[in-house]
């Protein structure tokens, strides 16, 4: 038996966890999950708290069981999972900074998210007001001779996110790169602690506005799965076109981006008017360019009507004609290529231990998608090919994107082909019971999970985990031995979320 399924039965089962169970661990259990994800024999999906607890989501990639184990009733600290499994490190700072929960054994116990100017400390757990200022934020040492830093951010050129990174570099080779994040912090998980559904609802589509689709869509089935509630047919096949619209559009724009950090523009100007078709064809569709506010608990709030049909399949046929023509430019523009082709390698066993998803992870031989593993319909019965490469640099990470958006259009045309008849939402039942649930759904950077626990129909605890933290650190050590020139055409490769990182 997997380890995990058969770890699952050695402890306490939480009965109103739904669709995965969640089992209440002692100290020790925690340690053993811990050099289980060191070994290689688990996956980490995300590490959160609360006021008196610590909470761990586990894949077991050989069945694709899952599960959280939490320990409960903590008096202020808890064994660290980082110092076992380093993927867990910046999750475990974050816990502290949240919760004041000490992760005891943490390699690394600077602060994450907390900036210290925030007018309170432990938001999501005991509340403290500010009373000193915080010490300078250390950056690590690195020696050796002829070596210098280059500090760059937060603020960028461009209307980009804020984030800082400090390079140190021998001459234009980059030795270390280290990330500093945290100023978009929003609070959303503190926002929506007693908020409803309806309002959590819009915070978690603001987690990261290019990915309001996939987070909606996970929230919603989240909410559902803590009801046990089925919603109609033709309201997940909706969701399955929002969502893979979402993916050709920021598929199609990161294509162009990174081609334009090569001083290629033609790409970005190119596939720029391709993404606007996509966003001016969801417009007509649902409602929305970005379709924000569509996918709710209990279905959709926009159908899909016939103008919404031919729209949608004008736009297939338009990327389909346009599409391969930009595919071939890019594949036989030798400047082009000697700029992506090995720059920025992950290597596949980091992106294995990190458990990087989306193109990251599928760049570097990860073979993960949650569409497959997971199996949530409608996928489960929709034919599409997910493409993985062992390269691991910018190259691998561009046709991947290129793959999927082939692969994008495929479902986007079978699901208008198959699309069923029928309602497209119901109401949440009334129900003052406490309940729990978690979903994971594919959004284009790869998995987006959210757990929550309701009180009836109010939010007692919501965490939402963005791909992005799992790729953040895996950015500092592909632009190692590269130079500092690259870094651009690296970092729009990964195109990680500040926001949704930052929450």
């Amino acid at each position: 038996m997997p380890m995990l399924s058969n770890f699952i039965r050695t402890g306490r089962l939480i009965e109103a966890h739904q669709p995965w169970p969640r089992i209440v661990v002692d100290a020790d259990a925690r340690v053993f999950l811990a050099e289980a994800l060191r070994d290689g024999h688990l996956t980490l999906l995300g590490l959160w708290g609360e006021r008196n607890s610590v909470h761990m989501a586990l894949l077991d990639e050989v069945d694709g069981a899952v599960c959280v184990a939490s320990l409960e009733g903590l008096e202020g600290a808890y064994p660290s999972v980082a110092q076992h499994h380093p993927p867990a490190l910046r999750l475990e700072r974050t816990v502290r900074d949240l919760t004041g929960l000490e992760p005891e054994g943490l390699p690394d116990t600077r602060p994450w998210l907390d900036h210290r100017r925030w007018d309170i400390r432990f938001p999501l757990g005991e509340k403290a007001l500010r009373s000193s200022k915080a010490a300078p934020y250390e950056f690590l040492p690195a020696t050796g001779e002829s070596l210098h830093q280059i500090p760059v951010g937060p603020v960028h050129a461009g209307i980009i996110e804020p984030g800082h990174f400090r390079f140190t570099a021998n001459g234009e080779t980059v030795v270390r790169l280290e990330e500093r994040l945290g100023y978009v912090h929003k609070g959303i998980e503190a926002l929506m602690a007693g908020a409803d559904i309806d309002k959590a609802l819009q915070l978690a589509g603001r987690t990261s506005g290019d990915s309001t689709v996939a987070y909606a869509y996970a929230f919603s089935r989240a909410v559902e799965a803590a009801f046990g509630l089925e919603i109609p047919v033709r309201a997940v096949w909706l969701r399955a076109l929002m969502a893979e619209l979402e993916r050709l559009a920021n598929h199609l724009g990161d294509i162009g981006a990174i081609c334009n950090d090569a001083a290629f523009s033609l790409m970005l100007a190119h596939c720029g008017v391709l993404r606007e078709r996509v966003l001016r064809a969801a417009d007509i569709a649902f409602g929305h360019r970005l379709m924000r506010d569509r996918i709710v608990p209990g279905g959709v709030v926009a159908d899909l009507d016939d103008i919404g049909i031919t729209a949608l399949r004008e736009l297939l046929a338009e990327i389909r004609r346009r599409f391969p023509a930009l595919v071939e430019l890019y594949d036989n523009t030798a400047s082009l290529q000697d700029r992506t082709v090995g720059t920025g390698r992950l290597v596949p066993e980091l992106a294995r231990q990190y458990g990087a998803g989306g193109y990251v992870g599928r760049a570097s031989g990860r073979d993960f998608d949650a569409r497959r593993a997971l199996r949530y319909l409608p996928y489960g019965e929709l034919a599409f090919d997910v493409p993985v490469l062992r390269e691991g640099d910018v190259n691998a990470r561009v046709w991947v994107r290129i793959r999927e958006v082939e692969s994008s259009l495929s479902l986007v045309e079978q699901i208008l082909d198959r699309l069923p008849a029928g309602p497209v939402r119901i109401e949440l039942p009334e129900n003052g019971e406490v309940r729990e649930g978690m979903a994971m759904v594919e959004g284009f950077r790869g998995d987006v999970l959210v757990w929550l626990r309701l009180a009836g129909n109010t939010v007692e605890r919501c965490h939402l985990r963005d791909p992005s933290w799992f790729q953040w650190p895996l950015l500092e050590a592909v632009i190692e031995g590269n130079i500092v020139a690259d870094f651009p055409l690296c970092n729009k490769s990964f195109n990680c979320s500040y926001s949704g990182h930052d929450l």
